[in-house]
């Protein structure tokens, strides 16, 4: 990861008060091209059981930092 995904990892997790984990993870499944019902349904081990609204807040806040 670089330093500047590693920034905005950091924000992230510091504005959703979420855990590092929980953010690196979401981020990732993101780029891996999954759709947030997918993530929300399917992969709450990876996310912490964040739910969907959670989830595609991140992503669009993501996007905005991006």
């Amino acid at each position: 990861m670089g330093n500047f995904e590693s920034k905005i990892t950091e924000k992230l997790t510091e504005e959703f008060n979420l855990k590092r984990f929980q953010v690196e993870n979401t981020v990732k499944l993101i780029d891996d091209g999954n759709t947030i019902p997918f993530i929300a349904r399917y992969r709450k081990e990876a996310t912490g059981s964040l739910n969907d609204e959670v989830l595609r807040e991140l992503y669009e806040r993501l996007n905005y930092l991006r």
